[in-house]
């Protein structure tokens, strides 16, 4: 077993490779994510927005984000409107995250665009993460960077999205991913 390579975390390349803000913003990020977004005593999605949308994220209209969610880079979050962000969802958006309009992401959710070159030196790698108007990513499920969920496409709970295509108007689920039945959503609902 010792002739098995091991990669020296140390020499690691990129530990802030996505911090593309100045230091003090991402630290006072940091302190204002903690008071206003991720606290679960404060109550009022539109304060959490608007502290999102002062450190740069693109939050539509009528947006409901509830308690103790998570945004590790604001600026690089797009969401569009009437979408609903359920509660302990986290965005780990070391890359961009673009949301549709009339989205749900459901609890416990976790959205993450890094990863590592594990078989090299583990160097931070991104991919953004793409879903699209009327969606429902359901609760805890674990979206992966470089995955893109179409138009009205649902993933069932518990379920890993990797980086991968899943097709509109489709119920998607498991891990592995695996097509469960058409979506169906009512014509008279249009997204």
């Amino acid at each position: 077993m010792g002739d098995i390579p091991v990669i020296d975390l140390s020499k690691a390349p990129g530990e802030r490779a996505a911090w593309d803000q100045p230091r003090w913003k991402i630290y006072l990020w940091g302190a204002c994510e903690l008071l206003f977004v991720t606290n679960a005593w404060q109550i009022s999605s539109g304060l959490r927005i608007r502290v999102l949308r002062a450190f740069g994220a693109e939050i539509g209209r009528g947006v409901v984000f509830r308690p103790r969610t998570r945004v590790k880079f604001p600026w690089k979050l797009h969401v569009g409107d009437r979408s609903w962000v359920g509660e302990g969802v986290w965005f780990h958006n070391q890359d961009h995250i673009h949301v549709g309009h009339d989205v749900v992401i459901s609890q416990e959710t976790f959205l993450t665009t890094g990863s590592h070159a594990h078989r090299r030196d583990m160097a931070l790698i991104t991919r953004p993460i793409h879903i699209e108007a009327g969606a429902w990513v359901t609760s805890r499920c674990i979206v992966l960077g470089g995955a893109h969920i179409g138009r009205s496409a649902l993933i069932r709970p518990l379920s890993v999205v990797d980086a991968r295509a899943v097709p509109p108007g489709e119920v998607w689920g498991g891990n592995p991913m695996a097509f469960v039945e058409p979506r169906g959503v009512d014509a008279r609902f249009p997204a």
